[in-house]
């Protein structure tokens, strides 16, 4: 997501002038917005993490309504459901604190103070690494998990602005996107030292590893799209620019293990996007600033987070249309929920 160092100053800039000249053209008239119930089964909470309320939105999805807002900590900017689906974890930037929330009953777990800067976190696949951003401060802190409670291992040192992680399926890799330096880092946890940097278009953001982990695609915020690379072999190759729109940001995966989903926060659209041929397939509207997603359970719904109307927008795959837009608090950003499709 946007660095924080400016976080502000963007935000505030859309919401006076390109909020008031994008948002009023791409407002979805009601007769867009369609009128037949949701069909998918979801019967847990769906969460939205609110940065510039301090709180999490409580969705009822069956309803469709806001039943809760769990305060958190200070500009909370990303959520991670913990591999075991026992916790949902809101890291707590400017609270230097992770906020542990039970998925299914909504009711909060504990407080881990002393975690500083968590502005994108990540578990290894194996559960030994919980990994997380300090975007403000300009670090990467690997912690050793025992279930409970993260150990600061190792901090590194990474450059303007550390964005978005990704682990490899192995749990060898750390890969992270360094927004204001326009590169992507990769780390290896087993040394806990920078193995590779690779300049990159302008304010890199999401990372995304394919599930054969020979590839790795970086949404550009600064730019146009989706920047594709080899990470096969020792230094990681661009193989190809994909234009998916102004923006590209954040990426899902639908589950299949073959298309993966990209924000195009400027457009206002949804790229899909198939991954093994590397073409876009699909667009998806994306109404006013879409930023983080999820998708259900059953592969019908993509669930975004509209930054600039605080709104959470449920959007029919098979239809390409809005079901509908439920209000939720200030720059809403993480999306998540217990009834998601697979990461892959």
């Amino acid at each position: 997501m946007l660095g924080r160092l400016h976080l502000n100053v963007f935000e505030k800039a859309l919401s006076v002038t390109v909020f008031n000249r994008i948002f009023c053209r791409i407002a979805l008239p009601l007769s867009l917005l369609m009128a037949a119930p949701v069909w998918a089964a979801m019967v847990n909470p769906v969460f939205v993490l609110n940065s510039l309320s301090g709180n999490v939105s409580v969705i009822d999805p069956v309803s469709w309504t806001e039943k809760n807002r769990i305060t958190t900590g200070k500009e909370p900017h990303h959520l991670y459901l913990t591999p075991d689906e026992k916790s949902v974890i809101v890291a707590n930037a400017l609270s230097d604190s992770l906020t542990f929330i039970d998925p299914r009953t909504a009711q909060v777990q504990r407080v881990v103070p002393g975690i500083m800067d968590p502005y994108q976190l990540r578990f290894s696949p194996d559960m030994k690494w919980f990994v997380t951003a300090a975007n403000r401060l300009n670090h990467i802190d690997i912690y050793r998990w025992d279930g409970q409670t993260p150990t600061l291992a190792k901090r590194i040192a990474t450059g303007k602005t550390p964005s978005h992680l990704w682990i490899d399926s192995k749990s060898t890799t750390v890969w992270s996107s360094i927004q204001d330096g326009d590169e992507l880092i990769s780390i290896d946890l087993a040394t806990q030292t920078v193995k590779s940097r690779t300049p990159t278009g302008t304010m890199p953001a999401d990372v995304f590893g394919t599930p054969d982990d020979k590839t790795l695609l970086v949404g550009m915020t600064g730019g146009t799209g989706v920047e594709i690379y080899d990470i096969s072999g020792a230094q990681p190759r661009l193989v190809k620019m994909l234009p998916t729109g102004k923006g590209a940001h954040a990426f899902r995966a639908l589950g299949d293990k073959r298309h993966v989903l990209v924000s195009n926060r400027v457009a206002n659209t949804i790229s899909q996007i198939d991954y093994t041929t590397q073409q876009v397939v699909a667009e998806f509207p994306g109404p006013s600033g879409p930023d983080c997603m999820d998708v259900s359970a059953d592969g019908k719904l993509i669930l975004v987070a509209s930054r600039w109307a605080r709104k959470l927008t449920v959007i029919d795959i098979a239809s390409r249309k809005v079901l509908r837009q439920i209000p939720v608090g200030k720059s809403p950003h993480g999306v998540w929920t217990l009834d998601h499709a697979p990461r892959q």
